[in-house]
């Protein structure tokens, strides 16, 4: 008798554990900055970065406990990137992501320091690497998506758009930001 009790304590939190993570995902980072095409097709107005607002939860990210308190330095990255340091969550977020190569949160993390400092380069590799650990990872999709906007690519947003779209069963907060940063995007394009 006591053995199955044991049996399903240990059951309980084996069966929590993963449920509680999946329950308190990081905070989303970022409101989309974005561009739009102006008069004509070969030129394109990009939002300067100070002009790229940080969400609200963005600035709770470095106390949320969870599983990245684990790692000293993805927690250091989540407080650079709370403070707005990009260089120091590159540098934090890269260590770690030495340690933890399969983890989506770190790659998606390290898009957002480069997006935020205009390194398009890496931070499509970043948000693609997330995508590729996680497909359904949401603030993934919403920041690459965000990403291609601030490039002028209307297209491949709207792509990630469809994606939150069939990802998220009810409404969730990447969908609707995505997809009024894209409102946003051909309100400005139509002028």
């Amino acid at each position: 008798m006591m053995r199955s009790i044991l049996i399903a304590a240990v059951t309980g939190v084996l069966a929590a554990v993963p449920a509680s993570y999946f329950l308190t995902e990081p905070g989303r980072q970022d409101r989309a900055a974005t561009s739009a095409r102006a008069g004509n097709a070969g030129s394109v107005m990009v939002a300067p970065a100070e002009a790229w607002p940080i969400c609200s939860t963005m600035a709770a990210i470095a106390e949320t406990p969870d599983w990245a308190a684990l790692d000293p330095d993805f927690a250091a990255g989540k407080r650079a990137i709370a403070a707005g340091d990009w260089e120091a969550a590159i540098k934090a977020l890269t260590n770690a992501g030495l340690r933890d190569a399969r983890n989506a949160d770190i790659q998606n993390y390290l898009g957002y320091a480069y997006r935020r400092l205009r390194q398009f380069g890496p931070a499509m590799r970043h948000y693609q690497q997330a995508l590729m650990l996680n497909p359904r990872h949401r603030s993934a999709h919403e920041h690459l998506g965000e990403a291609y906007l601030v490039q002028g690519d209307l297209t491949k947003a709207e792509e990630h758009l469809t994606a939150l779209e069939r990802i998220c069963l009810i409404p969730c907060d990447e969908y609707d930001d995505l997809r009024q940063a894209i409102a946003k995007y051909n309100k400005v394009a139509e002028r």
